[in-house]
């Protein structure tokens, strides 16, 4: 590295921040998960990349990573703060509703992969306790990956994606006792894998200093997080910036690792159990707002340095070993993880989706079999012939979800239709209702009663069957596709109003319709608040939240019912209405445009 004050010590920042800046959005273009992004980054500007060709063009230099150590040093902080992220989606309500498949699907796989690796690897000649920290390590799957290639499909709402989370979240919720395990092991190993009762006790007093920084971590944890970010709420409260906050949220995250380091545990254990604390806290959306940036650009840092610890000579020297051992690994974990999923009850299609997603590696393999190799217990040389195949297995995972699609994919049409009922036939200014359940429905009955053509789209064949029995003007079709949109005359429908219950969908079908139409007056389901603004985001006029209305309708009948005013109820509960659309337009990039936009539309369209 060329020596300080002539830049040279900053520049693999700034290579790895043009990396952030051209290969993520290169790979959001092209719908791949940013996250193999950074891999891909790591692999081109390690050492077995452009590094090679320094010599002969002594310029790329320039454009490589040449400190892989700093690189490392800085991806700890990477993984402490996804781990911190993990710890603030976590609580005892969320884990008991999800109990079943959290803990018993989830860590049913867990141990099954693990033991069925550790055997392959025992076989492969290693030692007890190398095998069973590698086994360990491979039975995880990538949180950081998975999630995002199933919410990019819209899967994370389907019981697959209910049971490929559920896995993730028992998996995550095994690091930290996994890490503890491979402290254990290091002992034993230290004294020759001698497991007489006093060698046993001797390796378990080894962990005597981390309980009691655990529990002080804890305890101190419960006493001053709280009042600490009270204190730096009533600052931002005082106009003092968001920036306190950010600053008292990164100080949580590395505070909290640095306390679990000293205490002879790893940095991303403490960051998750300050997330824990948090979780249980008023602020813990305001946090998790204010760490998100950082999480993100760290965990890049993570990947890239996986990318630039991939040994491209252990590849080329016997590829057919390194591939089949990927290949293999990724295989057995499918097996076994859609045998668990079918003995817990989750349905064959959902289960080989579930098994396709999570069958590669995942990033805490690199965590856990690094912490293998710390303690002495993990073979160097075939550790990394291992993540080597861990990191191509990771690679894998956007094809495997689309094989998980193609091979679970449902038939276009329901034979049992009447061909007319797969024909649909666009009149011109008609209302387009997308969903015809027991809300698309309604819908169609007040636009009849009011005098209003419509056009119903559902893709639920029993549904239309119904539909079509009592003689609503309904059809089978999907409309996320522009071609059904357009056979259902969108290019001159008056509106769209999309009230499906699935999120992703709605989104698809919002998208569709807009790029179609960008003047289409467009009124859609949104699950909550959240998915609100994320809506008004994509275009939509106006977007009717689920869990607001609900709270307004049940406001409405209680004040009728207590003998308040019916017109002064009304007006409230339209004015409270209208604020809430305004803050959830307030949350698009260009809210000022928008607003009026809509109200234009709306304007327009009244006869």
């Amino acid at each position: 590295m060329t020596g300080h004050g002539g830049g040279g010590e900053y520049k693999d920042l700034v290579v790895f921040l043009a990396a952030a800046g051209v290969m993520v959005p290169l790979f959001n273009r092209l719908k791949i998960s940013p996250i193999l992004g950074f891999l891909a980054a790591g692999v081109l500007l390690g050492p077995d990349g452009l590094a090679r060709f320094a010599d002969t063009a002594p310029w790329l230099a320039w454009l490589t990573i040449s400190d892989a150590g700093q690189i490392r040093s800085l991806s700890e902080l990477g993984v402490a703060f996804l781990l911190f992220m993990i710890g603030l989606e976590l609580s005892w309500g969320r884990l008991k509703s999800m109990r079943r498949l959290v803990f018993g699907l989830g860590l049913t796989q867990v141990a099954a992969c693990t033991v069925v690796l550790a055997a392959l690897f025992m076989m492969l000649g290693q030692t007890l306790v190398s095998a069973a920290v590698l086994g360990m390590g491979l039975s995880l799957s990538s949180t950081a990956v998975v999630m995002p290639v199933l919410a990019e499909s819209g899967r994370v709402q389907t019981a697959s994606g209910r049971a490929t989370f559920s896995i993730l979240l028992a998996q995550d919720l095994a690091v930290a006792p996994i890490l503890i395990t491979v402290t254990v092991l290091a002992a034993l190993a230290q004294s020759g894998g001698d497991l007489a009762p006093g060698t046993l006790g001797a390796a378990l007093l080894t962990l005597v200093p981390a309980a009691i920084g655990l529990a002080l971590l804890v305890g101190l944890g419960r006493l001053v997080l709280r009042p600490m970010f009270r204190s730096v709420a009533r600052a931002k409260a005082r106009g003092q910036g968001q920036e306190m906050f950010v600053a008292a949220s990164l100080l949580v995250v590395v505070g909290a690792g640095l306390a679990a380091q000293a205490a002879g545990l790893s940095m991303s254990l403490g960051a998750l159990i300050a997330g824990l604390l948090l979780a249980e806290t008023e602020f813990r959306r305001e946090v998790e707002l204010s760490i998100e940036p950082f999480k993100g650009l760290l965990l890049g840092v993570f990947f890239v340095g996986v990318g630039i610890g991939l040994d491209l000579d252990a590849v080329a020297a016997n590829p057919a070993w390194v591939f089949g051992l990927a290949a293999a690994l990724t295989a057995i974990k499918i097996g076994m993880i859609f045998g668990a999923a079918r003995l817990w009850g989750i349905k064959r299609k959902a289960a080989i989706e579930t098994a396709l997603v999570l069958g590669p590696a995942g990033e805490f393999a690199f965590v856990i079999l690094g912490a293998g190799l710390v303690e002495g217990i993990a073979s160097p040389a075939f550790t990394g012939t291992v993540l080597v195949a861990a990191t191509i297995s990771i690679f894998t995972i956007p094809a495997m979800a689309a094989l998980a699609g193609w091979l679970t994919r449902e038939a276009p049409a329901a034979p049992d239709l009447p061909q007319e009922a797969l024909e649909p036939v666009g009149a011109e200014n008609q209302v387009l209702v997308v969903g015809y359940g027991r809300v698309g429905r309604l819908v169609g009955e007040m636009l009849s009663e009011h005098g209003q053509s419509y056009l119903a789209l559902d893709s639920n064949a029993s549904t239309v069957a119904k539909g079509r029995a009592e003689g609503s003007n309904v059809f089978y079709g999907d409309a996320g596709r522009a071609e059904m949109l357009q056979l259902c005359g969108v290019d001159t429908a008056r509106a769209v109003v999309v009230t499906m219950d699935s999120p992703g969908k709605v989104d698809e079908v919002v998208r569709t319709a807009r790029a179609l139409r960008p003047d289409l007056i467009l009124i859609a389901r949104a699950r909550d608040d959240r998915h609100a603004v994320r809506l008004y985001q994509l275009g939509v006029t106006d977007a009717v939240p689920e869990t607001t209305e609900a709270a307004l309708q049940l406001a409405e009948n209680t004040l009728v019912d207590l003998g308040v005013p019916m017109g002064l109820v009304l007006a409230s509960i339209h004015e409270r209405r209208d604020r809430f659309r305004t803050l959830f337009q307030d949350a698009m990039p260009d809210r000022d445009a928008r607003p009026r936009k809509a109200r234009a539309l709306r304007t327009a369209a009244r006869p």
